[in-house]
């Protein structure tokens, strides 16, 4: 039997916090707090630890690399570090004072997750427990929110998950398509004892992401709706108070920012964190989650109360643990907030939990050996390492194994005598492919993320207002001023997997010019690409639903979709051939100019 949360800390963590979700509370309620002699208030001061984006991080080690991670920064991921964290916070505070809960994106991001999604899923009979579920119960966690990537494998996985975890998920805006109820519970409700009189009422609301119904359409359409946050939050929070909670906090998978990624695509913003915490009154906290930033204290002032609201992001992948600090005042019969403040601990300053590592050293060792499988041999090395700035091989591969799969499906049909173009994002600036053996860590190492493959009919217009859409990545650089490579992209803070390079076109694009007119030269098979012309583009479901609001694509007519994801299509693709040639797919069609002079 898996060591659980129950098992690992005995009932040491159910004295502190008692939990239940939809309304009932776990324990009596005690005696209201005696004043002293001389009338003092009482005073009671507890700690919420929230973690986010753990994206299946167990240990602090790379599947890609197949060694311990390591960035620029020396910073650490996983669930081992954050319960030495956990643990110190508890010992520090006393393990009745504290809660823990998460912001969501959990069971995606690494081979461990994957492994045990895909290869030997927790779905199958008698299946295995998910090594993030084995690791969150036995470090004691109180709740979580549902983040996008939950529903990546789809729904049947996350229920298996929801099921193998002993604290709830939560989703206030995860309703059931036909019923318009919450499709999971939308809180939690939490007593802490103490020392002096009543127990505190702490309640955990947990909010999603509306992109899911873009992103994740394929696994939610006709299932599951995601209406706004901000909307919710005010349906919900008064409720709460009504219910007796002193104190709220809410887990929102949602960026601070006020920005999305799906353009006017869906009536609800994506990074709506902070609109919530100056809309909706009776917040407290907000553990923030979705936009993979560090953010130790951020304070909004709600409008209606003129209440400061204490936002935080813990950096992703376990390299950061939030501690909101929270002191309440006994006063005229019930608890108030009389501060908030928020911190970060960094997890590269304490070693893994031995625990931890003990009970889920068997899984590790599983999926280290499954990708390390060797799948085929590579004639070169292939590295992203300038991939963002030039067209290299190694992206090549990417789109001619995308372009080669459409065509296949095509074959025989109405579009098949179309030509096939594709789309590809450098998403790691470290993946390459050795030269001699590839194995399957290299091969995933191209493409992290569960994205499957669809193909949309668009013209060489359309085609033309994309690339020109993709070329804002650049910052712009005057013809001979010099040129930092460091500097020159993610302008407006584009991440690297917002630019797409196309594949089947020959182009450049003139960073001297301003965004919206950079794209020179653009031709077909040697000729000006005609405006009017049709082509099929093999494109990811996550460019394919609107994610990134690329113009044209997601209202593109779709003509094939495909279930399995890239990631599997591009091994499976090395499986067959057995040798991968860069001579026979790799060339240069697109470069970085000024005023016609390259760049590179």
């Amino acid at each position: 039997m898996p060591l659980n949360r129950r098992t690992f800390l005995g009932t040491s963590a159910a004295a502190g916090a008692g939990a239940a979700v939809g309304g009932a509370l776990t324990t009596p309620a005690a005696a209201a707090p005696r004043t002293g002699s001389r009338g003092r208030a009482r005073r009671y001061s507890f700690t919420v630890m929230g973690t986010t984006d753990l994206h299946g991080n167990v240990f602090n080690w790379d599947y890609f690399t197949d060694k311990e991670f390591d960035d620029k920064a020396h910073n650490d991921v996983g669930l081992a570090k954050i319960s030495t964290l956990v643990e110190r916070v508890r010992e520090e505070k006393g393990r009745r004072n504290t809660l823990l809960i998460d912001a969501g994106d959990t069971i995606q991001g690494t081979q461990l997750s994957y492994y045990y999604a895909k290869v030997d899923p927790i779905t199958a009979r008698r299946g295995p427990v998910h090594p993030m579920a084995q690791a969150m119960n036995a470090i004691g966690y109180d709740a979580a929110a549902l983040g996008n990537h939950e529903f990546n494998y789809g729904i049947p996985v996350l229920r298996k998950f929801q099921e193998q975890c002993d604290f709830p998920l939560l989703g206030a805006n995860a309703l059931d398509a036909r019923t318009l109820r919450p499709a999971f519970p939308p809180y939690s409700m939490h007593r802490l004892r103490t020392p002096c009189g009543r127990d505190v009422r702490v309640a955990v609301l947990g909010l999603t992401n509306p992109g899911i119904a873009i992103w994740d359409k394929a696994n939610v359409s006709g299932k599951m709706v995601f209406p706004g946050l901000e909307e919710q939050a005010a349906k919900w929070v008064p409720r709460l108070r009504s219910m007796g909670a002193d104190v709220v906090i809410v887990s929102a998978h949602s960026g601070s920012s006020g920005t999305s990624s799906y353009g006017d695509q869906l009536p609800y913003i994506e990074n709506a964190a902070a609109l919530v915490a100056e809309q909706v009154p009776g917040i407290d906290a907000i553990l923030v989650g979705h936009a993979h930033t560090e953010i130790p204290e951020y304070r909004v002032a709600n409008k209606k109360t003129g209440k400061d609201v204490v936002l935080s992001e813990p950096l992703k992948w376990g390299q950061r643990l939030t501690l909101f600090d929270f002191d309440l005042m006994w006063s005229k019969g019930r608890w108030t907030v009389e501060k908030v403040g928020a911190q970060v601990l960094n997890s590269n300053t304490v070693e893994e939990d031995p625990e931890i590592v003990r009970l889920l050293g068997d899984e590790h060792e599983k999926v280290v050996a499954y990708v390390n499988q060797v799948i085929g041999t590579s004639t070169a090395e292939m590295s992203t390492a300038d991939a963002p700035w030039k067209d290299e091989p190694i992206i090549d591969l990417i789109n001619h194994v995308q372009a080669e799969t459409v065509k296949a499906a095509l074959a025989g049909g109405a579009y098949a005598s179309l030509p096939v173009l594709s789309q590809a994002s450098c998403f790691s600036r470290t993946a390459k492919i050795p030269a001699g053996e590839v194995t399957i860590r290299d091969a995933a190492g191209l493409y992290p993320f569960e994205n499957t493959l669809e193909a949309r009919l668009l013209t060489g217009a359309q085609l033309k207002d994309y690339l020109e859409f993709s070329a804002r990545y650049y910052v712009r650089t005057p013809a001979g001023a010099p040129v930092d490579p460091a500097k020159l992209t993610n302008a407006d803070g584009t991440p690297d997997y917002n630019y797409d390079a196309l594949y089947g076109l020959s182009y450049e694009i003139d960073i001297a010019k301003p965004a919206g007119s950079r794209i020179v030269n653009l031709s077909f098979q040697g000729k000006p690409l005609d405006p009017a012309a049709q082509f099929v583009l093999a494109v990811n479901n996550y460019r394919a639903s609107g994610g990134g609001a690329f113009p044209h694509v997601a209202g593109a007519k779709q003509l094939w979709a495909n279930s399995d994801e890239i990631r599997n299509t591009i091994i499976q693709w090395v499986k067959a051939r057995g040798t991968v040639d860069p001579a026979g797919f790799a060339s240069v069609d697109w470069k970085l100019t000024r005023d016609g002079v390259p760049v590179f």
